[in-house]
């Protein structure tokens, strides 16, 4: 009990919050977002930009008319598509009227699918005059000899074709030695078949990390977007996917962009002839014809 009178503690007055105060930390993240932001953007700027470019072309399928155009990319003579049933149907000899000199036309997948519209695209393309060739995509984790036989079955090749190509980049496979075994199987059956030596297929990163140093003696088609140049050295591969979201006068729809590193001499060196005992065992007469390696790498 207190026994004398406790003076009466003044209160204290409460703090007023600083006007604006808040501002300052949303103004602040807003800075820092877009600080970390743009950072993100200039390391992957072209890989945005591609998927960028990809959603609009998505997004306004609807209204192209078949007659859009992307240029060719300068420095090369020899240019190329490659297509499948996801392109539609192609008007074939608009296409032949843009300078497309070849194209690879998809014809199975797996041990079981073959394209719907392989049939009508390789006559088609070829009754244009265009230097064609089929494709096989390859599905890791089903037997390579039974995906030979379908592409065996599907294609019928013949002189004047581009050799045959077996497309290896799906990701998804239990273990690397048996995908390896698996292409070698594909690749050594059809090249037993058609006595030519097939194209290996494949995007950049895929190919240096599972198949570069394992398949060199086969002659690579390379996809690497968003680059000046392919990384690998010009001696490695013969044609450059340079594109995936290329239009083509002919064509409704995105359509792959390709260049042959060679002139079309070269090209029409690497197309497959008349069949002769010889051919599956002996290279080409090079003092006759010049053809250049990737030829020495497809004939045998």
């Amino acid at each position: 009990m207190l026994t004398s009178a406790s003076p009466l503690l003044a209160p204290t007055p409460a703090r007023t919050p600083r006007p604006g105060g808040w501002r300052r930390w949303v103004l602040a993240g807003l800075l820092l977002g877009l600080l970390g932001g743009g950072t993100y953007y200039l390391r992957h700027q072209r890989q945005l930009n591609r998927y960028a470019r990809r959603t609009w072309a998505t997004l306004t399928t609807r209204y192209l008319t078949g007659h859009e155009s992307t240029p060719l990319l300068a420095g090369y003579s020899v240019h190329g598509i490659d297509v499948s049933a996801y392109q539609g149907r192609i008007d074939w000899p608009e296409v032949a009227r843009q300078r497309v000199r070849f194209a690879f036309i998809k014809a199975s997948e797996g041990a079981t699918l073959r394209d719907a519209r392989f049939g009508r695209n390789w006559r088609e393309a070829r009754a244009a005059g265009i230097v064609s060739g089929a494709y096989h995509y390859f599905l890791p984790n089903r037997d390579g000899g039974q995906q030979a036989a379908l592409f065996i079955e599907t294609v019928p090749l013949r002189p004047g074709d581009l050799p045959p190509v077996l497309d290896v980049e799906a990701p998804r496979f239990h273990d690397v030695a048996d995908m390896r075994r698996a292409v070698r199987a594909w690749l050594t059956a059809v090249q037993a078949h058609y006595g030519v030596r097939p194209i290996l297929y494949s995007n950049y990163t895929f190919y240096q990390r599972y198949l570069a140093g394992h398949f060199d003696d086969y002659p690579l088609w390379l996809a690497h977007y968003e680059v000046a140049r392919p990384r690998l050295p010009a001696e490695r591969w013969i044609i450059w996917q340079h594109s995936d979201e290329a239009y083509v006068p002919g064509i409704r729809g995105t359509v792959d962009f390709n260049v042959f590193q060679g002139s079309y001499e070269a090209l029409q060196a690497l197309r497959l002839t008349a069949p002769t005992p010889l051919q599956k065992t002996a290279r080409p007469d090079r003092s006759t014809e010049r053809r250049g390696r990737a030829a020495d790498l497809v004939e045998r």
